[in-house]
């Protein structure tokens, strides 16, 4: 049974690591996803809030073309100042992974050509959204190399990223989900004129998203057939696959899932999107400011908060989660249905994983040391 009681803030003992040895964490960070900046800011948020006398860290930014690079562990590089997104700058510098499960240590190669040991890694913290990190790679590249990770495995961040196999998994597990119509680029490309009407009888407006991206990159709402077009080719240019889906006249409420130490998913109270009438919750909206409003708790009756509590928790299980994840929702008239299950979800300060847990009684630094700890000793 999944257990959807008040979440409480872990105990000292439960957070207390099993030796009296700091432990060292590699923040790996950035990545070749249109999400990059966005990782950054979340690193940032967590450099600055990690408990310094436990933990050590290792920030290794991941340039958008893919190298792997030592970073200065400063907090203030990575936080978001006004409407200016961080990015991994590429230093010359080459971190290296274990290239067996024997060892732990990591070593960089600096511009000069000459190679360092970084020591031994403990556990790795990969706040990478989006492909080439939720997506189950990132994930692959440390199961090979042996190291411990915080997070959902292989399998469950592969598929809670692709939004059409997770609709039919939770589906196939009895949750209820919005309908949706996936389409494949060679599909668009050869015969847009049927795509078009065979989208059309979910009746507009639409949403038009890449099957495999968040933060809500890529997404459009279209209001009328004219403006299809022009959603689709902007999702195409972030995935090969998209779905599309109907408005769900609802309101927009999220409950945060993290894994117990026995394996039993924990769930927060759960919170609430409000957006500007007849908008939605966009890019901007979520990391540059915007009308919404995030209400935690949300303001739902005592059956709605269980309910959407049991349902984060079902999900959770039917993808085969492990460490966290977000279940996101709409309530409607006639009761919850699933929008989606985010494996990384936004964990900036002001994100609403951490707030939900903040309202449940887990303020953030122990949250973040909640998943350290947990990824330390994970079985996926």
């Amino acid at each position: 049974m999944s257990s959807t009681a008040p979440a409480s803030e872990p105990t000292d003992a439960e957070l207390t690591p099993e030796t009296d040895d700091r432990t060292t964490v590699a923040v790996l960070f950035g990545g070749r996803s249109s999400e990059h900046e966005i990782s950054c800011v979340t690193a940032g948020g967590i450099m600055d809030v990690v408990d310094r006398d436990r933990y050590d860290l290792l920030p290794i930014g991941i340039t958008k073309d893919g190298a792997f690079t030592l970073q200065p562990d400063d907090p203030s590089d990575w936080a978001l100042r006004g409407q200016e997104l961080p990015t991994v700058p590429d230093n010359g510098t080459r971190v290296r992974f274990p290239v067996s499960g024997d060892s732990r240590e990591l070593f960089v190669e600096l511009p000069d050509g000459s190679v360092e040991s970084l020591g031994s890694v403990d556990v790795v913290f990969p706040i990478l959204h989006g492909p080439f990190g939720e997506d189950g790679t990132i994930q692959g590249l440390l199961e090979t190399a042996g190291l411990p990770y915080v997070g959902d495995g292989v399998l469950a961040s592969a598929l809670a990223m692709d939004k059409h196999v997770a609709k039919a998994v939770l589906e196939h597990a009895g949750l209820r989900v919005a309908p949706w119509t996936t389409v494949l680029r060679r599909q668009w490309q050869s015969d847009p004129v049927d795509v078009a009407e065979s989208v059309a009888a979910h009746g507009f407006p639409l949403f038009v998203k890449p099957a495999r991206a968040g933060s809500s990159m890529g997404v459009s709402r279209v209001d009328d057939p004219a403006q299809l077009g022009a959603a689709m080719d902007l999702a195409f240019e972030h995935d090969n696959k998209v779905i599309v889906e109907p408005r769900v006249i609802g309101r927009e409420v999220e409950v945060a899932v993290l894994e117990g130490r026995d394996g039993t998913p924990r769930t927060s109270l759960p919170g609430e999107i409000v957006v500007a009438e007849d908008g939605f919750y966009d890019f901007s909206a979520k990391y540059l400011g915007g009308d919404e409003q995030l209400l935690c708790p949300a303001p739902l009756t005592e059956s709605e908060t269980d309910e959407i509590r049991s349902i984060g928790a079902r999900a959770f299980e039917a993808i085969g989660g492990a460490g966290l994840a977000r279940v996101d929702c709409f309530l409607t008239d006639d009761g919850f249905v699933v929008n989606e299950v985010n494996t990384m979800p936004g964990f900036t300060p002001f994100s609403m994983y951490p707030r939900c847990w903040a309202a449940s009684g887990m303020a953030y630094p122990d949250l973040v040391a909640e998943l350290i700890e947990l990824g330390r000793v994970a079985v996926r």
